[in-house]
């Protein structure tokens, strides 16, 4: 990893290189055409789900009433969409053991 505590898609490339024996263009290729066609289907608002691993979910938010923490004004909230990250169990299980 390039900095403590963060992937980069250059790691993602660099491990495919090394574990599958693709060269680094072909690697670096390879995880942008993932990461490309997991932005497309959110795009389309379609969740994305990768066993083992975990689930990116779109959730539509509806418009709320939300107050500015200095002044105590209340402000309404837009409606969003948001995406969420759940990990999957099996990764959970991986967490905690490697903590």
């Amino acid at each position: 990893m390039t900095e403590a505590g963060t992937l980069t898609r250059a790691d993602l490339a660099e491990a495919v290189h090394r574990n599958i024996g693709l060269s680094r263009a072909e690697s670096a290729g390879m995880v942008e055409q993932i990461l490309d066609h997991m932005s497309k289907a959110l795009e389309r608002g379609e969740n994305v789900k990768i066993s083992g691993f975990g689930s990116f979910v779109l959730r539509d938010k509806g418009e709320r009433m939300g107050r500015n923490p200095k002044t105590g004004v209340e402000v309404p909230i837009a409606p969003r969409r948001v995406l969420t990250f759940r990990a999957s169990q099996m990764m959970r299980d991986r967490i905690v053991k490697a903590g």
